[in-house]
């Protein structure tokens, strides 16, 4: 198996994966400081709940699909580039949200998690408001990942590697910062993340062009209106505006490396190029503007304690 083809997979599931152990370890954080430590059953209650509804979101999409490719099976040709553009879209428009809105809320997060956990034990049904609460986490960073992974054309192998170097990663930071009080420097890291994350999301940017592209010329084909505007090997892309294929080919070391983590490719037409560029325009100048919005001194948090 090729390694580069788990990489993409491996920094979403590391990301997503770091993001639901900071919210179970401030709230085991909260109920030990409120020497409610009984309530942590709730808590790994909630994350395995989490787990077991983001494996079956992927499982019930996976058997969707394959039902929807037994009863079209002449559409097959057509059918996966739709498929491409529809994941990942929806990809791009969730990691880009969630990215962004995690990036404005790191700064409050422990807080807003101490309150809601802090009400949630004035209630009589404290275990399940916690129980809820983790889920929801769990599931909510399950269900990116599942997202991205469907928006992916890469093997089953190389995705069931990525995953569980992902999360390997993300738990074993997990235990660093809230068990073995290991100091680290959260801010960075999600800086780092992020980065990564918007460089591997405008890839998805060029491959959803290129599978709109496909679908076009698919069409033409097979109706007697012709819909591509003729660009040669482009059929509503434009005009070749790079050709490195000789040079530096994406399917091959290192080419392929640059291509799952950094959205490059060895042909890019203009469409392509433009919406890359619009990407960077609007999601990325907000990710770095809101990174360079003032931070107070209580809330540059480089590790988290667990008697917090």
């Amino acid at each position: 198996m090729d390694i580069a083809s788990a990489l993409p997979t491996a920094v979403v599931t590391l990301r997503e994966g770091v993001e639901a152990a900071l919210v179970v370890g401030i709230v085991l954080a909260c109920l030990n400081k409120a020497e409610k430590s009984h309530l942590n059953q709730w808590v790994l209650g909630g994350v395995a709940a989490g787990l077991v509804g983001s494996v079956l979101i992927g499982s019930f999409l996976a058997l969707g699909l394959q039902q929807l490719q037994y009863v079209m099976p002449n559409a097959e040709g057509l059918l996966k580039p739709i498929l491409g553009i529809l994941f990942g879209s929806v990809a791009i428009i969730m990691l880009s949200w969630m990215l962004l809105w995690m990036t404005r809320q790191a700064r409050s997060l422990k807080a807003e998690i101490n309150q809601t956990v802090n009400n949630a034990l004035t209630n009589e049904a404290a275990g399940l408001s916690i129980f809820s609460l983790v889920c929801i986490a769990v599931l909510r960073e399950g269900f990116e990942t599942v997202l991205f992974l469907f928006s992916q054309s890469q093997s089953l192998t190389g995705s069931l590697v990525g995953i569980v170097i992902g999360l390997l990663g993300a738990i074993l930071i997990g235990f660093g910062l809230f068990k073995w009080g290991i100091q680290i420097n959260l801010k960075l890291f999600f800086q780092i993340m992020g980065l990564l994350l918007l460089l591997i999301v405008s890839g998805l940017v060029v491959s959803v062009c290129r599978n709109i592209d496909i679908t076009f010329a698919i069409l033409s084909q097979l109706n007697t209106l012709d819909l591509c505007v003729g660009f040669g090997q482009s059929c509503v892309l434009g005009p070749m505006v790079w050709d490195a294929s000789q040079v530096l080919p994406d399917k091959q070391f290192p080419g392929i490396v640059l291509k799952v983590l950094l959205g490059y490719r060895d042909r890019i037409y203009l469409l392509q190029l433009l919406a890359y560029g619009l990407f960077w325009l609007v999601i990325g100048n907000r990710y770095f503007r809101t990174l360079n919005q003032p931070v107070s001194k209580n809330n540059q948090t480089t590790s988290v304690s667990p008697s917090a």
